[in-house]
């Protein structure tokens, strides 16, 4: 709708000395109603549609509070700017109650009239313009980068702000940016795969590294501990940071947060880079501490390798000699009744010098999309994967015991073991019976695939990955790619395209966020 079309309507009894301003107004082409009384007004509005009223709140007859309520009677959403001559507070917050959009007081000027009714009526077209001029500027910047020399913090800043521009461009769907900006994520992880083959084992074996899954706790929680602070380390199982971005305003009324990043380790799966994160180790190292456990599971039994997280960051916190007393509480939450039986206990972890929370909401919803046609059609693009993520986390009881553990002085850090990727693009692998499943990564012998969309390892012991039995090979997809076989390939290629997946090489797998919280 232009400005042409956009249809005002102004009450006011002393019209006739306003006529300066609605002259001004229809100069800048809107259509502009004039009437003397409320009553008028309220059969106008009965009647014809506006978009906008302007409305006196000193009228003879029916005043403006009371022609407020009528008007959004009669038509909720219509816009109204209350005009009066009064400045008491009470007033004030009587029409702010009544849920006026803007409040003027007389006398008024032509233009603060014009920006008030540029504000409501054309805020979302005027956004849409400079996001859209921003965005372009941001590509060019971009795709300029790419082209250049790339260190780890260049590839932060590039994924901050890639999701950032998901998060904006959600807000604007009709600008038709989203194909662009994945067009370039798409050019970006394609990049960021070279980058990360190119210097992954380096970071392994040098200190002149970005921070690594298993820095987590040293770097990020420990100084907090060591401060004398109480602290919660909370871990949102696969949040990526587009995600994390629609959480983060719903804590700012409470805390005051601090942003750091760091790398998951490979494979992006929970079994490699959680238990990295615990025990402060490496797979391969934490394989030659405990043989037992990973020569028992397999890949179905998973999730089994996390069953050791307390005891693997008891000896963690040993190591780094902190024996804390009364001793680290740790807590699961795989389903509601577990949430909120830990938010009622809330106030055992606030009193603990530091308390692990481990939340799977996210990785469940994830993987319940996969194989739920009505979940997929819930969330069925990344924007809605966002909008869920941020409805679960506003209702979910551990939003309120965030806001406890804030009332209570205590530092929250939140953080996620690894991310998820939108795969779009199947790619064939060969390997035996006794090969791995996931979807992302696999471990196997003879393993077959495409080397320009995954990394073979041939050496896991290079990556610092459990060996799992002699001749056993890795294979870790890149950008968007996931692994089928060619026995009924069309048939699960189908069926796992566009589902969220972890385990493999991409910006928002491997970079994560690690929010600092404290209480304001």
């Amino acid at each position: 709708m232009t400005e042409e079309n956009k249809k005002i309507l102004w009450v006011d009894d002393e019209i006739d000395l306003l006529r300066p301003h609605v002259l001004f107004l229809e100069s800048k082409g809107y259509n502009v109603k004039t009437v003397t009384n409320a009553e008028d007004a309220i059969e106008l509005v009965k009647n014809n549609f506006y978009d906008l009223v302007l409305l006196d709140e000193m009228l003879h007859g029916i005043d403006g509070l009371s022609a407020l309520n009528e008007l959004k009677e009669i038509n909720p959403g219509l816009p109204v700017i209350m005009v009066t001559k009064s400045e008491e507070e009470s007033l004030m917050e009587d029409a702010i109650g009544a849920k006026i959009d803007d409040y003027l007081t007389k006398p008024v000027n032509p233009s603060q009239i014009l920006l008030v009714c540029k504000k409501i009526l054309e805020s979302k077209k005027i956004a849409g313009q400079k996001i859209s001029r921003d965005y372009i500027t941001e590509f060019n910047k971009i795709a300029t980068r790419l082209l250049e020399p790339m260190h780890w913090e260049d590839w932060i800043d590039i994924h901050i702000k890639l999701s950032d521009w998901d998060v904006q461009l959600d807000l604007h769907p009709d600008l038709g940016l989203e194909h662009t900006l994945y067009d370039q994520k798409k050019d970006c992880n394609a990049e960021f795969g070279r980058f990360f083959e190119q210097h992954y084992l380096n970071w392994l074996t040098s200190n002149n590294r970005p921070p690594l899954s298993v820095d987590v706790i040293p770097t990020f929680v420990i100084p907090q501990i060591e401060k004398g602070n109480n602290t919660i380390l909370l871990v949102i199982d696969n949040l990526r940071l587009d995600q994390w971005f629609v959480i983060e305003p719903l804590l700012r009324n409470y805390f005051r947060i601090k942003r750091d990043y760091y790398f998951s380790i490979i494979p992006t799966a929970t079994p490699y880079s959680r238990n990295a994160i615990f025990s402060g180790l490496f797979p391969s190292e934490l394989e030659e501490k405990n043989p037992d456990m990973w020569e028992k599971s397999t890949e179905e039994d998973d999730i089994s390798l996390n069953r050791l997280e307390p005891q693997l960051m008891a000896e963690l916190l040993l190591r780094k000699k902190l024996n804390l007393k009364p001793s680290p509480k740790y807590a699961k939450i795989l389903d509601i009744k577990e949430a909120q039986s830990v938010a009622r206990k809330i106030h055992e972890y606030a009193d603990t010098p530091f308390s692990v929370i481990v939340l799977n909401f996210v990785d469940i919803l994830a993987h319940t999309r996969s194989s739920s046609n009505l979940i997929k059609e819930m969330i069925p693009n990344e924007a809605a994967y966002r909008t869920m993520t941020r409805s679960w986390f506003e209702h979910a009881p551990i939003f309120g015991a965030l806001r406890q553990l804030a009332d209570s002085g205590n530092t929250v850090i939140i953080t996620t073991d690894h991310g998820s990727i939108r795969s779009r693009r199947g790619t064939k692998v060969i390997g035996d019976r006794k090969t791995s499943t996931s979807l992302r990564y696999k471990y196997g012998r003879n393993l077959k695939v495409n080397f320009k969309h995954a990394l073979f390892i041939k050496e896991p012991a290079e990556y610092k990955l459990p060996a799992r039995g002699v001749n056993t090979n890795y294979i870790i997809a890149k950008e968007d790619y996931y692994f089928v076989y060619p026995t009924n390939y069309h048939h699960y290629l189908n069926f796992y395209a566009d589902s969220f997946q972890h385990g493999g090489i991409s910006l928002e797998e491997l970079i994560l966020p690690v929010m600092t919280l404290e209480p304001k």
